[in-house]
């Protein structure tokens, strides 16, 4: 059997999660008073979201142990099956190194690594590929190749309150999180090939929607096969605009409203509302 292993920042639905041979290993935060839980094992995304409002520091988020990983791999060997390993992209946590590490601690050869080179949903695309393949009958060598080719074409757009949570947290240049912080203007960020981006401004919520908007024609279309998804933190309506413009003025059909974990939500904060989609060939 070839078992699919990722990590809690893919955000996978429960759906997702409780597929046959998935393998979930989660993340870590810790708050301020030192409490440190599983992203998705000790807490849920509403607990959290209500804890991060009301806190005076960021939490801090953590990879994985190695002793998580290898616990994953050694109950894989003693089965006798092949690993493929999905991970939040390499140039934002050092989850992926780690679970390398943990493959070669735990003498552990049959283990393919996909870097995402994307988080939350965007992992969740590639975990969903991987599974569709493996019940079609192809080999890990086989998903892995074609797996490789399909993660460029994911993109996650992002409409955010404030830059300050990505600047605290690291993952976004002192320039980028000035130019987004502007009094009134709202961002629109863009995740691709490993990189948050500064996409487009625009003047209040609406104004920054549309530009999200233009972004996804910019940026190839949505390519239906793969369908999309609607990610937010704290929120669930503000995601609304969204997917009445991919309905009604792209025509497509479907779709998932999923909201970001604990791990991912550290970095975006509230008020988050992102699209996360394949673009087309």
């Amino acid at each position: 059997m070839i078992r699919i292993l990722t990590d809690s920042a893919a955000d996978l639905t429960p759906v997702d999660a409780g597929q046959p041979g998935v393998m979930v290993v989660p993340l870590h935060v810790t708050f301020e008073n030192g409490e440190s839980v599983r992203d998705g094992v000790d807490i849920t995304g509403e607990e959290f979201y209500t804890r991060l409002l009301s806190a005076e520091k960021l939490p801090r988020t953590s990879q994985p142990s190695p002793e998580d990983f290898i616990e994953a791999f050694e109950e894989a060997k003693a089965a006798g099956d092949t690993v493929i390993g999905i991970f939040i992209a390499s140039t934002l946590s050092g989850t992926y190194q780690c679970a390398r590490l943990a493959a070669e601690a735990a003498d552990f050869e049959d283990v393919y690594f996909v870097d995402s080179r994307t988080g939350s949903q965007g992992e969740a695309v590639l975990v969903r590929e991987a599974l569709r393949l493996r019940d079609q009958g192809l080999d890990a060598d086989q998903i892995v190749t074609l797996l490789e080719e399909l993660k460029g074409r994911i993109r996650i757009l992002a409409v955010v309150d404030s830059l300050k949570h990505l600047h605290k947290g690291g993952r976004l240049p002192a320039a980028v999180a000035l130019v987004g912080g502007a009094l009134g203007i709202r961002p629109v960020l863009l995740v691709n090939d490993g990189e948050i981006k500064l996409a487009d401004t625009a003047r209040g919520r609406p104004g920054a929607l549309v530009a999200m908007f233009k972004q996804i024609d910019k940026l190839g279309g949505v390519d239906p096969r793969y369908g999309f998804t609607l990610l937010y933190s704290n929120d669930k309506t503000v995601v609304q605009p969204v997917y009445h413009y991919l309905h009604h003025n792209l025509h497509l059909s479907g779709g998932r409203v999923v909201q970001l974990g604990a791990t991912i939500g550290t970095h975006v904060g509230p008020g988050c509302a992102a699209v996360v989609f394949v673009a087309k060939n």
